[in-house]
């Protein structure tokens, strides 16, 4: 069985070097403001993206390519905090999104975001301090004075939905929107595979063991970094005992007794809603 959790389209293709100077009618922009995009919701659907040229007297950062699709073109800059912005535009996070643009433009919003925020943190180099630049040949930056050479990063973090019978585990984070539940999730540490992550997370967070692991799907989640790997286990033992830490509150749920549960735009809904239909 194949699923789609959050994008299921096809990413923008980084073709370097950068394509020569590109005609204006093929060129799509992404303005970022902090962490957030610019975004016009008027008509329906909405939309991030700006054909060139930009808006006459709108204040922006060079320019950063971010890839092609079919014959166009796309980039970002970054524009300030407190810029008069164009009429009918405003500035919204890439989360908020969901369901006001078309998925395209999601995807390319959160990329843009995250790619500004690489080049933002890593102006100069971890090892030695000196100034990088980007690199012409691949999304990287290197280093004036070393050479080292830094790769936007990723961070991989298991999430899995637990079985026992007719019934799913759910939990509950301090940081959870009030009342919303979901399933176990945790980054990998260095020296483990996902399936150790997967053992150790549920052990610390809610205190019991699984068995039967079976891949579900991944996320890519650039906010900022992660790369969400699904999974789907069978409970293996133990009692529920909770780490008051990342975990308030957490139980067994039958399909009639769910509480609140992320949106769509989640591989946490997608497993849930894959248990519902009885699909894993």
């Amino acid at each position: 069985m194949e699923h789609h959790p959050f994008y299921t389209v096809r990413p923008l293709l980084p073709i370097y070097p950068e394509p020569e100077e590109p005609s204006s009618g093929q060129k799509r922009w992404i303005l970022v403001q902090n962490s957030s995009v610019l975004f016009l919701h008027d008509p329906t659907p909405g939309t991030v993206l700006i054909q060139s040229p930009l808006p006459t007297g709108l204040t922006c950062s060079e320019p950063v390519y971010l890839g092609t699709r079919e014959d166009l073109f796309y980039y970002a800059a970054e524009i300030p905090v407190g810029a008069m912005l164009p009429e009918g535009w405003r500035s919204s996070p890439v989360r908020e999104l969901s369901g006001k643009v078309p998925d395209n433009d999601m995807a390319i919003a959160s990329y843009a975001v995250r790619i500004l925020d690489f080049d933002r943190s890593n102006t100069f180099c971890g090892r030695c301090g000196a100034q990088t630049r980007p690199l012409t040949t691949e999304r990287a930056r290197i280093c004036t004075a070393c050479s080292r050479i830094t790769y936007p990063r990723i961070s991989p973090a298991i999430i899995v939905l637990i079985k026992k019978g007719e019934e799913v585990l759910l939990a509950r984070s301090p940081n959870s929107p009030l009342g919303f539940f979901s399933v176990i999730a945790g980054f990998n540490e260095p020296g483990e595979n996902l399936e150790q992550t997967v053992h150790r997370e549920v052990d610390e967070e809610v205190g019991i063991t699984v068995r039967n692991l079976r891949y579900f799907g991944s996320e890519p989640w650039p906010f900022p970094d992660s790369l969400m790997i699904g999974f789907v286990a069978d409970h293996a033992g133990g009692e529920i005992r909770i780490d008051n830490l990342e975990i308030e509150a957490a139980g067994w749920f039958t399909r009639d007794s769910l509480p609140p549960f992320p949106s769509k735009t989640s591989i946490t809904r997608s497993l849930i809603e894959a248990w519902i239909r009885r699909e894993v």
